[in-house]
């Protein structure tokens, strides 16, 4: 009789542990993340060089039509951000650093001079973002090269390939949706989307993580090289790794931020927290998330001790804004400055999304040492445009 109560129970347990994984869609990438923890780190001489990328899905028209609610989100940042990043600086001087990535669906000229000018004074650089529905690759590709063209031209924003003198730009996609990755095709509509954003220009994809949404991939915690495949979505499910010495491949990089399980931050129901690398109000910063994003250990394979860590937010929603900007964000460079600062274990490198992407590739061609000196390595600092104000016209 005991054993039976104890099967039934067990199984119960079971059952209950499975819904909690389905409903979280925990199955896509639970095994992936279990393999990772089972697998000895590599070794490597010298510091570990700590290179932080904030990025944001930064969206001023957020649940609203006010433009004046739209002035007031973009100008806390426009104030706010220098007063708070000025206090901090990495080991190389720099404060730090916050890719706005703007959709393009909400473009308003001032908003973007203002950002423009934040990134002029160097607290940033601006990429694209993009929600989409129902779409074609043809509507795609026209709204991606026309919004990067405006960026360019009317803000100084986003770099030229070396080579070929295109517009290139790093990309987050808008409802986790990338390469038409959610259930029934919802929030974008584009199977091959990973070969439009290529040959519009994209240089880099950093949606992911995007976890508990279906849209998460089985490949965490990575950064690699992802290939289209047409009339099929969510090739980015599986790639290459990108590698020193090894040649690119693929139509996209995508680079990863940290994906696990925290157990020493726990939800109210006792499970351990999913780490997605979400920072807002209700995803606060504690030294166990910091601690926990370095330990991820992203990294470009061959080159452990350039440790890679992206994490994002929606940074125009008032609600997260004074955890943005305010004291909690002062607490995670703090953090990030005493822990992960000392010269010696460990030093810290605050960077954008395009320069985060350049080490990336120097790293894969074999350069080693101060990952610093390759912030600019192969796509070059774009030329913001600074506000002229009133007593310069």
């Amino acid at each position: 009789m005991l054993i039976m109560i104890v099967s039934v129970l067990l199984l119960l347990f079971i059952g209950l542990f499975v819904l909690v994984l389905r409903k979280k869609h925990m199955h896509l990438w639970l095994g992936s993340y279990l393999r990772q923890c089972l697998t000895p780190r590599p070794k490597h001489q010298g510091p570990k060089h700590i290179l932080f990328c904030f990025v944001d899905h930064f969206e001023p028209q957020w649940k609203n039509k006010d433009l004046a609610r739209e002035r007031a989100r973009v100008d806390r940042w426009y104030h706010d951000y220098p007063a708070m990043a000025s206090q901090h600086q990495d080991a190389d001087g720099q404060p730090p650093k916050h890719t706005f990535f703007y959709p393009e669906e909400e473009y308003r000229h001032e908003h973007l001079a203002k950002l423009s000018d934040l990134c002029a004074r160097g607290y940033g650089e601006i990429e694209i973002h993009l929600h989409h529905d129902d779409d074609t690759a043809e509507n795609l590709y026209k709204t991606l090269t026309e919004f990067a063209q405006v960026l360019h031209h009317e803000h100084g924003a986003l770099p030229l390939h070396p080579e070929t003198g295109q517009i290139q730009y790093a990309f987050i996609h808008g409802n986790w949706a990338l390469d038409n990755s959610l259930p029934g095709g919802k929030h974008c509509g584009v199977n091959n989307e990973l070969k439009v954003l290529k040959d519009s220009g994209c240089y880099v994809d950093m949606t992911l993580p995007s976890a508990p949404s279906p849209a998460q991939t089985r490949k965490i915690n990575s950064i690699y090289y992802a290939t289209g495949r047409d009339g099929q979505c969510k090739s980015h499910d599986s790639g290459v790794d990108v590698e020193v010495g090894k040649a690119a491949s693929g139509d996209l990089m995508i680079l990863q931020g940290p994906l696990g399980l925290n157990f020493s931050w726990r939800t109210q129901s006792g499970m351990p927290h999913i780490e997605n690398s979400d920072v807002r109000k209700t995803m606060p910063l504690l030294k166990t998330r910091i601690d926990q994003w370095v330990n991820s250990n992203i990294h470009v394979k061959g080159r452990p001790e350039w440790v890679f860590i992206k994490v994002h937010t929606h940074g125009a929603q008032e609600g997260d804004m004074d955890t943005l900007l305010g004291e909690p964000r002062h607490f995670l460079h703090g953090y990030l400055e005493e822990q992960y600062n000392d010269g010696k274990q460990y030093v810290l490198h605050y960077v954008s999304a395009r320069e985060m992407y350049n080490i990336a590739k120097a790293a894969e061609a074999g350069k080693s040492g101060n990952p610093n000196d390759y912030r600019d390595y192969f796509l070059p600092r774009p030329q913001f445009k600074a506000l002229v104000k009133a007593s310069e016209q």
